[in-house]
């Protein structure tokens, strides 16, 4: 661990326990930790958590539960139960959706705020004012990955503040989901001279079961093929649901135009598999500032916590949730764009 880089204290104290437990049973859909009708109570302690479900009303499948490593026995992928895409987007009862923007963590510093859930303190400043751990090389080579562990998420298809009950928000239609986000991504940054390429396997179907381990195996034959890769880039969106049904939207303005929000996640682990964990969380505050500063409101707080999501593939590796499923295609394949352009200045070292 680089201790010029970051200050990590090891708390094991009553008040932390607690609120672990509390954090715990919210993250896995337990309504007792916060009252589910206040609003800004969800939003406060719930929103900055990946899939934040307030209740157990039938959605798609829970992401699956992250390894620090690529397994072994890699499941193979089922036929006997596959996950169909639906395009019934206009039926059954119309439930609300609600705007918002979310921004609170447990931490902060200038304009970015973080979702502390690990045992370990940070030092935001030092992170920040700490070098990447990697650096471009300039021979336009492909430097960067964007690929999606869970391909088939998809948007709402159209802005009307209402979320169909029966609309299944998987797709393989690339143009309605998470795809569409990477390409525009892509886009920009080969716009700025840097070398990347857009994975478009479907790992979650027709088996959303072993997704992670099938895109480790992805990652493995790029690193292969490509062997100068310093980022890669899993895009993902989240889903927001209350316990009556409402849908959260997180949304925010540039220019006049509205996109949906990003949360940038990055892992922490001291079972020593994952060693570079701070490197990592470098490049990601690096990033958030990124965004925050040419586009405020861009961000929800940056998640760090004990997963690993194959972030542990090298010291450039970022999970990043894209909106929500009551987003729409269009504002979050803007919010791709404005990402491309906060990573190219990353990592072009140039400013906006």
């Amino acid at each position: 661990m680089k201790k010029r880089r970051i200050k990590t204290v090891l708390t094991l104290s009553g008040v932390t326990i607690i609120m672990s437990l509390c954090m715990g049973l919210v993250l896995y859909r337990a309504g007792g930790c916060l009252p589910l009708a206040d609003d800004a109570a969800l939003i406060a302690g719930r929103l900055s958590f990946i899939n934040g479900y307030a209740s157990d009303i039938p959605t798609e499948p829970a992401k699956a539960q992250p390894v620090a490593k690529p397994l072994a026995d890699t499941p193979v992928r089922a036929t006997e139960a596959p996950e169909r895409p639906k395009d019934n987007t206009h039926t059954g009862e119309g439930l609300p959706v609600t705007e918002l923007s979310v921004s609170n963590g447990n931490m902060s510093y200038e304009n970015i705020s973080v979702r502390n859930t690990a045992d370990a303190d940070l030092d935001i400043e030092a992170l920040l004012n700490s070098e990447l751990p990697f650096s471009l090389t300039d021979d336009h080579s492909v430097q960067v990955l964007v690929y999606h562990t869970h391909s088939c998420e998809s948007y709402l298809p159209d802005d009307t503040g209402v979320y169909y009950e029966d609309f299944y928000p998987r797709s393989t239609d690339a143009a309605q989901g998470v795809m569409a986000v990477g390409e525009s991504l892509v886009k920009t940054l080969k716009e700025h001279g840097i070398g990347a390429v857009h994975d478009t396997t479907l790992h979650d179907y027709p088996s959303y079961e072993g997704s992670y381990a099938r895109s480790w195996e992805t990652l493995e034959g790029y690193r292969e093929k490509y062997p100068d890769i310093k980022v890669t880039i899993d895009l993902h969106r989240d889903s927001m649901t209350a316990q009556d049904g409402t849908k959260y939207k997180p949304t925010f303005t540039y220019d006049g135009d509205k996109a949906a929000q990003i949360m940038i996640m990055s892992g922490y682990d001291t079972s020593g598999s994952f060693d570079f964990w701070d490197e990592n969380l470098i490049f990601a505050m690096k990033l958030q500032k990124r965004c925050e500063d040419k586009y405020p409101g861009m961000t929800r707080p940056l998640s760090f916590g004990e997963f690993t999501y194959n972030m542990n593939f090298n010291n450039g590796s970022l999970l990043i949730e894209v909106g929500t499923d009551a987003n729409t295609p269009e504002e979050a394949c803007r919010s791709g764009g404005y990402l491309g352009e906060a990573l190219a200045s990353l990592l072009t070292d140039e400013g906006f």
